[in-house]
């Protein structure tokens, strides 16, 4: 059987140790990607101080080896595991050979000349270099998260969006206004999402709102998938009503021509 062994929390909220303090995706996100790619076994370890204490060898060997009974084990080139990274590649080959357990090392995957990293695609991400980041990714970044009610204010001036609660520990573009495809039910629908606190309505949470043309359907408390693929604008305070409805006009029309674009012909057919 495949298994992806993962951590919960992730290490960087147990040492605090970046500057992005932020999930690329949220734990649901990842369980969904995982289920997704076909893993019989998806596992989630608790992560804390005591687990970080374990020496690279109670890792590997009874953790790994004997408590998964692990017959292959894959993972990167500069891979580095137990107590303050003192585990590497040749210690896991080392351990390898002797408990029976063939290690796979896989290259770093490159793009553009530069290694693929999380830190990369935070990078991209934080820059709203939302075409880099989803071409690391390899998917677009999306965000996934239930559909509560908001504050109505859309449906009264022909822009009805959805308001989508997402995990509070996600890495989210800078506040602004993107091109975005969304999934619900197994059906696709282009919109626009915000992403801010609407400062027009005297917002002061984070939100993520979607407009998704062509979509009539009430659906709170159902779940649904928002992929992100352009930077249009970025978050603004209008005077009024008026001039925010002016804007989302002009946003939904710049979401239009993004969508018939070559830029998007990359991801046409899958998403």
């Amino acid at each position: 059987k495949s298994v992806v062994f993962s951590f919960y929390p992730h290490p960087m909220f147990v040492f605090s140790n970046r500057k992005h303090n932020a999930l690329i995706m949220s734990p649901d996100e990842k369980r969904m990607s995982v289920e997704e790619m076909g893993v019989d076994l998806y596992i989630e370890y608790p992560f804390d101080n005591s687990f970080a204490a374990l020496s690279p060898e109670e890792f590997a060997v009874d953790i790994i080896f004997k408590k998964l009974k692990c017959k292959a084990l894959i993972v990167g080139e500069n891979y580095k595991f137990g107590a303050h990274q003192k585990g590497d590649g040749a210690l896991l080959d080392r351990l390898g050979a002797e408990y029976g357990v063939k290690i796979i090392h896989v290259p770093s995957v490159m793009y553009e000349d530069e290694r693929v990293s999380s830190t990369r695609v935070r990078e991209a991400l934080i820059n709203k270099d939302i075409e880099l980041a989803n071409r690391l990714l390899t998917v677009p970044y999306f965000i996934y998260g239930e559909v509560v009610k908001g504050k109505q204010l859309g449906r009264t001036i022909g822009f009805p969006t959805i308001n989508i609660i997402a995990d509070k520990d996600k890495l989210f573009p800078p506040n602004g206004v993107y091109a975005t495809k969304s999934c619900y039910n197994g059906k696709f629908y282009y919109g626009v999402t915000n992403i801010g606190i609407n400062p027009t309505v005297n917002g002061d949470k984070k939100i993520v709102e979607t407009y998704l043309f062509d979509f009539k359907k009430v659906i709170y408390g159902e779940y649904i998938k928002a992929y992100v693929f352009d930077f249009i604008r970025a978050e603004q305070k209008f005077p009024g009503v008026d001039e925010l409805q002016k804007q989302l006009e002009n946003d939904a029309k710049s979401a239009e021509k993004y969508f018939l674009t070559e830029k998007y012909e990359f991801w046409k057919n899958k998403y």
